[in-house]
């Protein structure tokens, strides 16, 4: 059986523009002036404990307990607002014949929101998981063993879709195959070359190049 392991922003929901927008802000205001392309850079693909670890770090202070809250809630507001799935995706996991599911490192009610705003929510069910379920985020590997124990298959059975080297990188290291999804609003030209050198088996900038890509990693691990 294989099984495929969708990151939700920047695969399936087209919110990383978003994102980096409000966190630049926040932490520009916070001390730390940097740009939406610097915060994709550093954390694109990272759990929210990581990047407030980093952001502490770099600052030589605690975050203040209400700038997780305040990040949020700017965030919700917008993605209720302005977020789109991204193109064809739909279409393209409702026609797929492999089990699938979520790893995000988003917490879960983001995940939620941004699945139940773009219309996606019932193409995964309650197979939704999240880095808040486990000790560390990507790049490490933790979550997505996670999944592949609550999913009951075994890593090398597992094909990942990821749009950030932190992803792809934690893919390889559960030893699962990785295709890596250049195609939203956030890819600039560098983020393919960046997906493939982190370990990406192949780099789409099309959704509707996915199951032939899914195919192709099929029949390399086959004995």
């Amino acid at each position: 059986m294989t099984l495929l392991i969708f990151d939700c922003d920047g695969v399936l929901v087209d919110s990383e523009l978003i994102a980096l927008e409000i966190l630049a802000d926040m932490l520009t205001q916070l001390g730390w002036k940097i740009t939406p392309a610097e915060c994709r850079e550093r954390f694109m693909g990272r759990s929210t404990r990581d990047v407030l670890a980093e952001a502490e770090a770099r600052l030589g202070r605690p975050i203040p307990l209400q700038f997780s809250e305040a990040v949020q809630a700017q965030l919700f507001v917008r993605l209720r607002r302005e977020l789109q799935p991204v193109r064809d995706i739909r279409d393209i996991v409702a026609a797929l014949p492999y089990p699938v599911c979520v790893a995000s490192s988003s917490p879960p009610e983001r995940i939620a929101l941004s699945l139940e705003v773009t219309d996606l929510a019932s193409l995964f069910a309650d197979r939704v998981f999240s880095a808040a379920e486990v000790r560390h985020g990507k790049p490490a590997p933790d979550l997505f063993l996670h999944v592949a124990d609550r999913m009951g298959v075994s890593p090398e059975q597992a094909i990942v879709i990821e749009d950030s080297p932190a992803g792809v990188i934690a893919a390889r290291r559960a030893g699962m195959g990785v295709i890596g999804f250049a195609g939203a609003s956030h890819a600039d030209p560098a983020l393919a070359g960046l997906l493939a050198e982190a370990g990406a088996r192949e780099v789409l900038a099309r959704m509707t190049d996915l199951p032939a890509a899914v195919e192709r990693l099929r029949a390399q691990v086959r004995p």
